[in-house]
């Protein structure tokens, strides 16, 4: 059990460190981001990480440490921002479509109508493109199975289809 004075002297352990290491922490953010709130962002949180290990029993950090946690948290951060642009990018590709056919319409509430089986098989082959062997292995059964399935979904699709043109 930690005493009192035990906790005030990782406290003030970790303020000396803050004090000492945070205009360096925070640099190494600014020039990689470019952007001070970012930048201040990310070298709160380095510093919240390190109060975390410090409250659990572990030891003070070191530069090299802050850095480190700084490079993994910019490293986060890259993943995120191109996520982000791959998701916008795709928004507008799906927003600048031409709205749905008639016939993209009809072929849509067919495959609304199907049981799930009928519809992931079908999706899974023709939306995601996805190979027999691939498909098998979502559906948890063998690229021989995903080809009789394919065929009655295929065959369930054209009745429902069928009679909705009708």
């Amino acid at each position: 059990m930690e005493t009192r004075g035990s906790n005030t002297a990782k406290t003030a352990r970790f303020t000396a460190l803050y004090a000492r290491e945070q205009p360096r922490v925070f640099a190494y953010a600014y020039r990689r981001l470019g952007d001070r709130n970012e930048a201040e962002e990310l070298t709160a949180e380095v510093f919240r990480i390190a109060w975390e290990r410090t409250a659990t029993g572990g030891e003070v950090m070191t530069t090299g440490w802050l850095i480190v946690t700084a490079r993994n948290l910019l490293a986060n951060h890259y993943r995120a921002t191109a996520r982000l642009t791959d998701l916008h990018r795709r928004i507008t590709a799906e927003l600048d479509r031409a709205p749905a056919s008639g016939q993209d319409t009809a072929v849509l509430d067919a495959l609304d109508q199907l049981p799930a089986r009928h519809r992931d098989v079908l999706l899974l082959s023709y939306w995601d493109g996805l190979s027999a062997a691939e498909t098998g292995e979502v559906l948890g059964c063998a690229a021989p199975a995903v080809w009789v399935r394919l065929h009655r979904a295929r065959k369930a699709f054209r009745a429902v289809y069928v009679e909705e043109s009708e």
